[in-house]
């Protein structure tokens, strides 16, 4: 990454916008590919999405990190398990959507921020707040309503939210661009799912070739459909904190809320709209949370340099607002 920390953070920004916005807008374009199983729709995603992300790299002439990405095994593995818990998530969600459970796939992404800070605690050791305990404890207390609404766990929604939380996490460590990142995933997906594509056609159960051109082109585009938001995501997750993907992911679940109720015109029992509405209140906790400490974050960092500009003069004070910022920011993830 080049530039200065604040322009990599408001790309960082601007990128998860991007990506969530057309996240939360997708479930319009899946039931479009039917007759397509989820499973072949799956396949597609996989195969068109690396030939999409070959053309962006042909373009940008960026191939050196793929020599060093085979000569670290341990990265290369890192790749490999974002690309299993993507691929888990893109079934499962494509699934959902063309099965009429819009409504609780968006759950599932309105619990991400909880299952994110939850990692966070176990995996990371970070330390919360009480004010992202009382919206983990909150977001659990829902999580048993909801089971008790309908008569099971939501595995949708936790499924969804666990994979995308992982994948997350994992892409962190990666620490690739959104480009090359989606094109290592999407090369380890492409073998295996260009062998289903295969025996589909070869056992005459792929919809390819036997509904049309317009199916077929439909189908076509799913690289474009996966990679566009994946490439803005991967430019957001290592540009921002994990704290606030979780803050930008409301955007998703709202839209795909939104469009089971009024669009697809799923049920909202009772117990479904208490659920929803305990999860909203964690998601409320949590952001007044995010704010306050922003907040103070800025007043400490301005207070800091009004110091050292006093004590040292332009220079010093450049050295020492360049230090403080750098710590703010670490200390902001670390009370994730």
């Amino acid at each position: 990454m080049t530039g200065t920390p604040e322009a990599e953070h408001r790309i960082g920004l601007l990128n998860g916008f991007a990506a969530y916005g057309m996240w939360g807008l997708v479930p319009l374009y899946w039931p479009l590919l039917e007759p397509a199983g989820a499973a072949e729709i799956l396949a597609h995603r996989m195969v068109w999405s690396l030939g999409f992300v070959v053309i962006a790299l042909l373009f940008l002439r960026r191939w050196a990190w793929a020599g060093e990405l085979l000569r670290r095994p341990r990265r290369l593995g890192l790749v490999a398990v974002a690309a299993a818990f993507i691929t888990v998530n893109w079934g499962v969600y494509i699934w959902a959507v063309n099965s009429g459970h819009v409504v609780e796939a968006s759950l599932g992404y309105f619990i991400n921020p909880l299952v994110t800070i939850g990692m966070g605690v176990l995996l990371l050791k970070e330390r919360l707040r009480p004010a992202q305990w009382v919206a983990v404890a909150t977001g659990l207390v829902a999580v048993v309503v909801l089971t008790i609404g309908y008569g099971h766990p939501p595995w949708i929604s936790l499924c969804l939210a666990f994979s995308f939380a992982t994948y997350g996490l994992v892409k962190k460590k990666v620490d690739l661009g959104g480009v090359e990142s989606l094109a290592a995933e999407t090369a380890i997906q492409f073998l295996p799912a260009l062998g289903y594509l295969l025996w589909l056609a070869a056992h005459g159960e792929s919809s390819f070739a036997d509904a049309g051109t317009g199916h077929a082109a439909l189908l076509a585009s799913t690289g474009v459909v996966t990679a566009l938001p994946l490439v803005c995501f991967g430019a957001s997750a290592i540009r921002v904190p994990l704290s606030t993907l979780g803050l930008l992911q409301y955007l998703t679940p709202v839209f795909q809320f939104l469009l089971g109720i009024l669009y697809f015109h799923e049920a909202m029992p009772p117990a479904r709209w208490a659920g929803f509405a305990l999860v909203w209140v964690a998601l409320v906790l949590l952001t007044g949370d995010a704010l306050r400490t922003a907040r103070r974050a800025r007043r400490t960092l301005a207070a800091k340099s009004g110091g050292a500009r006093a004590a040292q003069g332009p220079d010093g004070a450049m050295a020492v607002t360049g230090e403080a910022a750098g710590s703010g920011g670490s200390g902001e993830a670390g009370r994730r």
